[in-house]
């Protein structure tokens, strides 16, 4: 495994469409595991892969504070979405800022797992908002298109703030 570049706003790539996966080999299979490894290094919820400049259907998300959860889409297909939630949301590729968006508070989602297997998702609140979000990634799309407003900066944690 290994770390992948992130790329930022402006970046070509993340304003393309990604491709369907079509078969798993290893280089998907590492690039899967490249990017758990990056998410969870960069205190991310979720990565697709247009934000490590591969353009694949692909996204890992784990929302749990443990990262005991990951969950791996790819060519995933939204389903069904109900509800709304509006709130604050970042990106890994839009660092150091954060933005109002209104997503839905529930989002279904078809999909292949790791193994090339059917799976479906359900998420609701903060599940919900990463599912789509990374899934507007595969479309060539960032959450600051979505923002309501000025972005906000912030601050990453220091060591100070990591000791309380």
């Amino acid at each position: 495994m290994a770390l992948r570049t992130i790329r930022e706003i402006g970046d070509p790539v993340l304003n393309k469409k990604a491709k369907n996966v079509t078969e798993m080999n290893d280089r998907i299979r590492t690039l899967i595991a490249d990017m758990l490894e990056t998410m969870y290094e960069s205190n991310g919820v979720g990565l697709a892969a247009p934000q490590v400049g591969i353009l694949k259907r692909i996204v890992v998300i784990d929302i749990t504070p443990d990262a005991s959860c990951p969950h791996v889409l790819i060519n995933p297909v939204i389903t069904e979405q109900d509800g709304e939630q509006t709130g604050m949301e970042g990106c890994l590729s839009v660092p150091g800022k954060q933005g109002q968006v209104t997503r839905p508070n529930h989002v279904r989602v078809q999909a292949l797992d790791g193994n090339m297997q059917p799976i479906e998702l359900e998420g609701e609140e903060l599940l919900a908002r990463a599912i789509c979000h990374e899934l507007d990634h595969l479309d060539g799309h960032l959450y600051v298109e979505l923002a309501e407003g000025e972005l906000v900066d912030v601050q990453p944690p220091t060591e100070e703030d990591e000791e309380d």
